[in-house]
């Protein structure tokens, strides 16, 4: 489906100390169609992220502040988070293999299982050359019990670049020029930008915001 991203227009200056991890007002169209997913996808705000598997912020994100919002947002149906690619691969070349090996695992049903291994074990492959990254991804997907030679097909062949390159551009369309970058909202309210790998309680004002009015 296609979601509208609007956001409204200040009545006045918001000050750089308290809103710098806000972007700036965007209208938009974002399709979340083919990208995973988990939460309740009927809830009435979504979380969708663009993210880099290389970049130290993103697994901070995903360390930290992702649980707490699993637990008081997306298992009670209140949210529905979206994941979409955002390989910045001028610095970390590794991104997308890592991205290929998420897109592979979603085709066995496995995406977040992939996405957590993947995240966790950051600091292991980061630095790696690629054919040793590919080479833990694969044993990963061994781990997660997936069919390897599936999964090895698929990432070997390169099956989703063309949907981590899509979901690149869409992200650059949007005004996502790093990573993690995050739009909050619904269609009908629109969406709040959130810039950085922000705590909870940056989260959670939005998320309360939106559901309170």
């Amino acid at each position: 489906k296609e979601v509208i991203v609007r956001e409204a227009v200040p009545t006045s200056q918001a000050k750089p100390t308290s809103q710098e991890q806000f972007g700036p007002q965007i209208i938009r169209n974002i399709s979340i169609d083919d990208d995973p997913m988990k939460g309740n996808p009927d809830a009435s705000i979504n979380i969708i992220e663009f993210s880099d598997f290389q970049c130290p912020f993103c697994a901070k994100f995903h360390e930290t502040t992702l649980p707490q919002l699993e637990e008081n947002y997306i298992s009670t149906g209140k949210v529905n988070f979206v994941y979409r690619d955002f390989p910045i691969q001028s610095i970390h070349p590794n991104a997308i293999p890592a991205a290929l090996a998420s897109e592979c695992a979603d085709d066995q049903g496995k995406f977040w299982e992939m996405h957590d291994e993947i995240f966790k074990n950051q600091r292991i492959w980061q630095d790696l050359e690629i054919l040793q990254s590919v080479a833990l991804f694969k044993q990963y997907a061994s781990n997660l019990g997936l069919d390897e030679n599936a999964f090895d097909s698929c990432l070997d062949s390169g099956k989703y670049l063309d949907e981590i390159t899509n979901d690149l551009n869409d992200g650059r369309a949007y005004g996502v020029t790093g990573t993690p970058g995050f739009f909050v909202g619904n269609e009908e309210i629109g969406f709040t930008k959130i810039i950085g790998a922000q705590p909870f309680s940056a989260f959670q004002r939005v998320i309360d915001e939106q559901l309170d009015g």
